[in-house]
């Protein structure tokens, strides 16, 4: 992975805790997804005038991979609504680089040098550590944590599905945009049968904060979706969630979710582990 790959899917990464943090924060978390998400579509409805449209080869990925980013759009939020975003976080993206790498050797016949490979697993080790600190937190709940899996679950295999669709796209940006119009339109249009009231009340209260964190998830995702069709799925999986530690901060000195000795273990090991996954042999 090159240094310039690296430095962006760190951006995406940054945009990704930001846009989440949203979530936790504003209210009825899956009307704020719905319009985060729909605000996101409206964002890239103008790039369709400048991209090329995907290949009809990869339009069976396209489709697979909206549903399965719908999926997460609601799995996310509700697991926000039973634990802390320091906790739930870690699980939904601590679960997924390591399901990412092996989909991507089954699926890509992708070849990750065992370096890289042990960085991947400390990344991985490294996010979900901050589980484990609850100083100041409340304790995470079953539900929470069934919720969190099932998030990444989603996360894992879309991931895994955005990589073979870009790469058989020939417009990787094509792909992306198509990705999130298609998935803001069914995340809000499944949401409107749902809380109706609520995202109405959503959008009258949260505007411009809306807009705001549609454009953060739409830029996080098509960097990432750019970085996939390039480099290997595993390592770029495994940098993205380095969001976690972003997540972390905003969690301790905004949200004030506690901060304990696991936050530095965490970090300690993402560290590491990055130091690792740029290692070519």
């Amino acid at each position: 992975m090159s240094i310039e790959i690296a430095g962006l899917v760190l951006l995406a990464a940054a945009l990704h805790a930001g846009w989440n943090t949203l979530i936790k924060i504003s209210g009825d978390r899956v009307a704020v997804m719905a319009f985060v998400t729909l605000s996101g579509s409206l964002i890239s409805l103008p790039f369709l005038f400048f991209v090329e449209s995907p290949d009809p080869a990869s339009w069976p990925l396209l489709f697979l991979t909206i549903l399965l980013h719908t999926a997460y759009h609601f799995f996310l939020p509700i697991a926000y609504d039973h634990g802390d975003l320091g906790q739930v976080y870690p699980i939904a993206r601590g679960s997924a680089p390591l399901l990412v790498t092996v989909g991507a050797v089954l699926f890509a016949g992708e070849y990750i040098p065992p370096t890289a490979m042990i960085g991947v697993v400390c990344l991985s080790v490294g996010v979900m550590t901050l589980t484990l600190d609850k100083t100041g937190a409340t304790s995470i709940n079953k539900k929470a944590v069934l919720f969190a899996l099932a998030t990444g679950a989603c996360i894992a295999s879309y991931t895994v599905v955005d990589g073979l669709g870009a790469r058989q796209a020939g417009s990787i940006l094509g792909f992306a945009v198509w990705l999130t119009i298609g998935d803001g339109l069914l995340t809000f249009a499944l949401a409107w049968l749902w809380k109706r009231r609520s995202i109405w009340r959503v959008a009258q209260a949260n505007l411009g904060r809306g807009f705001f964190g549609g454009a953060m998830q739409v830029g996080a995702y098509w960097i990432i979706v750019w970085a996939l069709a390039l480099a290997p799925m595993g390592m770029v999986s495994a940098l993205r969630e380095t969001s976690v530690l972003f997540a972390a901060l905003v969690s301790t000195f905004i949200l004030k979710e506690g901060f304990g000795v696991w936050r530095f273990v965490s970090a300690s090991l993402v560290m590491f582990g990055l130091m690792l996954s740029r290692s070519d042999r």
